[in-house]
């Protein structure tokens, strides 16, 4: 009968684990949040999930060791909204994510990105002047322009080589210029103009200076997008399996409910509730 109780206490106990690093990873941005715009507007919102996580585990924790049936019931009921939020979170994340992929191009191994193939909901967020300089400004902190350079036998590589690299959305759209503008490659992060009339306005907005290459560009907004994407899909398939997880778990959850209602009341397990109306009048 208490199995069922052990049980639930057990997972919850193991989710209350879980929550300790995902709160230090949120105190950990904030402690760095003067440097960067975009750790300060992602930490706490891991700070409140991992403590949402905390509070739920220790009332389903609590309620189902100790059988305390009021605890069992909040855990129950915030429960309920968690799995609900949950489903939400999953069909947003592949609705805001359906359009939008790299353009192939000829004797290049990596993709163009332009911001006209997304439209949308995240579309419109992250190109917004309000939110593009949050971001703009975390991707020239991760430094991943400068982590481009790659040497062969001290030598940089030539056009040749870049050219047959698989660069990521982020790479391909910040750190260079577009295809199309007809620049011509000194580094991975240096570019010439040929002068010809290319009518694609982030070919205007690149810079050789290393602080500025095409953070304003269009493309590169199309490429934190793709990686954006490809990111929530990822997650996406994550939270389907943490879905069913919690499913089960509250459905275990249920059942030791019931059990402290049982108990509670002292009921013995698989007890009728059905009494005879007139008792025999046999006696032995």
């Amino acid at each position: 009968m208490r199995a069922t109780n052990h049980l639930i206490g057990l997972l919850n106990f193991l989710t209350f684990l879980l929550s300790i690093p995902i709160i230090g990873g949120g105190i950990w941005l904030s402690t760095r949040a003067n440097s960067t715009d975009c750790l300060k507007f992602l930490q706490w919102p891991i700070i409140v999930i991992g403590v949402c996580i905390m509070v739920v585990s220790l009332a389903g924790f609590a309620g189902a060791c100790y059988r305390n049936t009021m605890l069992m019931w909040v855990y129950l009921f915030v429960m309920f909204f968690v799995l609900a939020a949950l489903v939400g979170f999953i069909i947003f994340a592949y609705a805001v994510t359906d359009k939008g992929a790299g353009r192939s191009l000829l004797n290049r191994a990596y993709f163009d990105y332009y911001l006209q193939d997304y439209s949308g909901w995240l579309e419109e967020r992250v190109a917004s002047d309000s939110y593009w300089g949050k971001i703009a400004s975390c991707v020239r902190d991760s430094k991943a322009c400068a982590k481009m350079g790659v040497t062969v036998n001290g030598v940089p590589e030539t056009s040749d080589m870049f050219y047959r690299r698989r660069l990521n959305s982020i790479q391909s759209g910040c750190c260079k210029p577009p295809t199309e503008c007809g620049f011509t490659y000194v580094n991975e992060t240096i570019w010439t103009s040929s002068g010809g009339v290319v009518y694609n306005p982030d070919c205007n907005l690149w810079s050789n200076d290393q602080a500025q290459l095409c953070y304003s560009c269009s493309s590169c907004k199309a490429g934190v997008l793709a990686s954006i994407k490809k990111s929530w899909r990822k997650v996406s398939v994550i939270n389907i399996v943490v879905l069913i997880i919690l499913v089960i778990v509250y459905v275990i959850g249920c059942a030791a409910f019931r059990n402290n209602r049982r108990m509670d009341n002292d009921e013995s397990y698989g007890q009728a509730r059905m009494t005879k109306a007139r008792p025999s009048s046999i006696q032995f």
